[in-house]
C-alpha cells in the first residue's frame, strides 16, 4: 500500500518530474560533499600545523571556503526545486479530487461530509506536499550523509569505525517500536481532525438555526469537546515522540563520546594520527546527524501515510452513477415524455420509498405531484434527473431508459427548482445565467419576467448587479425561490421540476407564476411538487403519493375517490369539491 502512495505521488508530478529529479540530484551531491572539509581538515593538522607544508594553507582554507559556498548555493536550488515540484502536484491533486467530485453522484456527498472533504482537500494535501518538498530530499540527505562518511571513516581506521557501529542497531530498534506504535495515533489524529472541521462548518453554516435557538452555549461546548479530543490525540503522539527522542538523542551522542575516548586511545597508540582523529571528530555528526533525524523523518513519514490514505480514496472514488459504454447522447431537445415502469427505489437497502411504481407523463404537459412529507415526492425528481439510480424497474425519456441516456443531455434537459435554493456568492443576473454565462442581458431580464422575479430586482440598489451573499444572504425565502426558477427557466429545458418552488411566496404571485409556466415562450413539460392544494390543482394531472405507491387523476376525480387528496382539500378550504366515493389509493395510473 505505501509503495501505491508513493506511486501517486510520483503520478502527480507529471511535468515537473525533472525540475524534482534535479532536486534530488543536487541533494545527492551536497549530502556527498560532506566528507570533503574534514579531510580538508585533517591536511590541515597532519601536514600543514605538524608537517610544516604552510604553503598548503592557503589553498587549503580557499577549497573549504568554495566547498562552504557551493554547498549554500546548491542548497538554495535544491530548495526551489523541490518547492515548485510539489506545489505542481498540489495543485494536479487538488484539480483532480474537485474534478472527481464534480461528476459524483449525491450518495457521495450523503456518505462523506462536507467537513471531510474540506478536511483532505487542505490539511492532507499539506501532508503529501511536505514529503515531495521536505521529506524525500531528507530520506536522500540522510542516507548519502550517513553512506558518505561510513565509507570515509572505514577508509581511515576500520577499527574506531565498527565501535561507532555497535550503537545503530539500537536505534534501528527503537525507531521501528517507534513507528509501530505511532502509526494508529496518526490515523485517529487525522479523523479527529476531520470531525473538528465539520463541527465548524456545520456551526457556520447554521449559524442562524443556533440563534434562533439560544444554543450558542451547547455548540460552543460541542466545538470545545471536538477540540480537546483533537488536542489529546495530538498530545500523545507528541508524548509518544518525547519517550522516544530522549533514547536516539543519547544514543547519537554517545557516539562522540566513544570517538573521543576510543579515538583517543589509538591516537596515543599510533593507531591513527591527530588529524584522522580530528576527521572523525568532525565526521561524527554525520553519523550521530541522521540517526538523530531519523525519528521525526518516521514522525512526518505517519503523518503522511494517514493523510494520503484519505487523499488516494477520494480521488480514486469512482461514482456508480455514469455513462455506460453505450450511452446514447442526443444534442438536440428532447420532446419530454417520462415513463416509469415498475419503479422501486430505497436509500437503503431495507426501506423503499418507492415501491413498484408505474405511471406515464406526456411530453409538453403539466404534472403535479403531492404527498404527505417522506412519500417520495422529491425522489422522483431526482430519479428522472438521474442523481440515483433505480433499485428496479426502469425510468424512461422519450422512450428511452435513463441509464442508457448520457448524464450531459439528461442534466441539459432536466431542470429542477428547488425550496431549498442554493444561490452562489455572485450577482443576481450570474445567478440567473448560470447555464450560460454568455447569455445576452435582455433573455436573463425575460427569465426574470417569467420568474415574478424582476419586480423586486429592479428594486435593489445594483439592479440585476446586486452581488447576492453567500447562499443567497439578503434576499427573503419567495426572492430567493423567484430567482432559482429563473435559473431554471434560463436553462431552456424540455423538463422543468419545481419541487416546492413557490412554498414561500404569496397567493398571487404563485398564480401569476402558474400562469407563466404554462406561456413558457418554449415547450416544455413541467412537473410541480408541492403541498398546496392550489399548487397543482389545475394540472393536467396530478399524482398522490402515499405509502410508496401513486393514484393519478385529475382534481376532480382524486378529491372524490383518494383519502388523502381529499383531506388536504378539506384542510386548505378547498370549495365545490365532487361527493367522496373512494376508499383508499390506486397503485397506479397514466398522466
Amino acid at each position: 500500500m505505501q509503495m501505491f502512495q508513493i506511486r501517486f505521488v510520483w503520478q502527480h508530478l507529471k511535468g515537473k518530474r525533472f525540475v524534482f529529479l534535479l532536486g534530488m540530484f543536487i541533494t545527492l551531491l551536497t549530502s556527498a560533499v560532506v566528507i570533503v572539509n574534514p579531510y580538508l581538515e585533517k591536511l590541515l593538522v597532519d601536514d600543514v600545523i605538524r608537517g610544516g607544508k604552510t604553503d598548503w594553507l592557503l589553498p587549503i582554507l580557499g577549497m573549504m571556503c568554495l566547498v562552504i559556498l557551493l554547498k549554500t548555493s546548491l542548497f538554495m536550488v535544491k530548495v526551489v526545486c523541490m518547492e515548485v515540484s510539489s506545489q505542481h502536484m498540489l495543485m494536479s491533486i487538488r484539480n483532480k479530487i474537485f474534478t472527481n467530485m464534480q461528476y459524483q453522484e449525491l450518495r457521495f456527498f450523503d456518505r462523506i461530509r462536507t467537513g471531510d472533504i474540506i478536511t483532505r482537500t487542505t490539511g492532507d494535501l499539506e501532508y503529501l506536499r511536505h514529503f515531495v518538498a521536505y521529506i524525500s530530499y531528507n530520506a536522500i540527505d540522510i542516507v548519502v550523509t550517513f553512506s558518505s562518511a561510513l565509507v570515509m571513516l572505514l577508509f581511515i581506521s576500520w577499527k574506531l569505525t565498527l565501535t561507532l557501529l555497535a550503537v545503530t542497531p539500537f536505534i534501528i530498534l527503537t525507531t521501528v517500536i517507534y513507528s509501530k506504535k505511532v502509526a494508529p495515533i496518526y490515523r485517529s489524529i487525522r479523523e479527529k481532525l476531520s470531525m473538528l472541521n465539520i463541527n465548524a462548518r456545520e456551526n457556520i453554516a447554521g449559524n442562524r438555526v443556533v440563534k434562533a435557538f439560544a444554543r450558542e452555549e451547547f455548540e460552543i461546548e460541542k466545538f470545545d469537546q471536538s477540540s480537546k479530543e483533537f488536542k489529546d490525540i495530538n498530545l500523545r503522539a507528541a508524548h509518544a515522540w518525547q519517550k522516544i527522542v530522549p533514547i536516539i538523542d543519547f544514543l547519537a551522542q554517545f557516539l562522540s563520546f566513544l570517538t573521543i575516548l576510543v579515538g583517543g586511545i589509538f591516537t596515543i597508540t599510533g593507531e591513527i594520527t591527530l588529524g584522522e582523529l580530528t576527521l572523525f571528530t568532525s565526521l561524527t555528526w554525520a553519523l550521530s546527524d541522521p540517526m538523530r533525524r531519523v525519528s521525526g523523518m518516521l514522525n512526518d513519514l505517519q503523518r503522511f501515510w494517514a493523510a494520503t490514505d484519505k487523499v488516494v480514496e477520494i480521488c480514486y472514488d469512482t461514482p456508480l452513477i455514469r455513462n455506460r459504454d453505450n450511452a446514447v447522447h442526443k444534442e438536440e431537445r428532447f420532446d419530454g415524455k417520462i415513463n416509469f415502469k415498475n419503479v422501486s427505489f430505497g436509500y437503503t437497502e431495507d426501506k423503499l420509498v418507492l415501491d413498484n411504481v408505474s405511471f406515464t407523463i406526456d411530453a409538453d404537459s403539466t404534472v403535479g405531484i403531492i404527498g404527505p412529507t417522506g412519500s417520495g415526492k422529491t425522489t422522483i425528481a431526482s430519479l428522472i434527473a438521474r442523481f440515483y439510480d433505480v433499485t428496479s424497474g426502469a425510468i424512461y425519456l422519450d422512450g428511452v431508459d435513463v441509464r442508457f441516456r448520457t448524464l450531459e443531455s439528461i442534466h441539459k434537459a432536466v431542470a429542477i427548482a428547488t425550496q431549498d435554493v442554493f444561490l452562489f456568492s455572485d450577482t443576481i443576473a450570474g445567478n440567473i445565467s448560470f447555464c450560460d454565462p454568455s447569455m445576452e442581458i435582455e433573455q436573463v431580464y425575460e427569465c426574470a419576467e417569467l420568474a415574478c422575479a424582476d419586480g423586486f430586482i429592479r428594486k435593489m440598489p445594483d439592479g440585476y448587479d446586486t452581488i447576492v451573499g453567500e447562499r443567497g444572504v439578503g434576499l427573503s425565502g419567495g426572492q430567493r425561490q423567484r430567482i432559482a426558477l429563473a435559473r431554471a427557466i434560463a436553462a431552456i429545458p424540455s423538463v422543468i421540476i419545481l419541487d416546492d418552488t413557490t412554498s414561500a411566496v404569496d397567493m398571487e404571485t404563485e398564480k401569476q407564476m402558474q400562469y407563466n409556466l404554462h406561456n413558457l415562450p418554449f415547450h416544455c413539460t413541467t412537473i410541480i411538487i408541492a403541498q398546496r392544494i392550489s399548487s397543482v390543482k389545475n394540472a393536467d394531472k396530478i399524482i398522490v403519493l402515499e405509502n410508496g405507491k401513486v393514484d393519478v387523476g385529475t382534481h376532480e376525480e382524486l378529491a372524490a375517490r383518494n383519502r388523502y387528496y381529499r383531506d388536504v382539500c378539506e384542510l386548505q378550504d378547498e370549495k365545490d369539491l365532487p361527493p367522496f366515493v373512494g376508499t383508499q389509493a390506486s397503485e397506479g395510473g397514466e398522466a
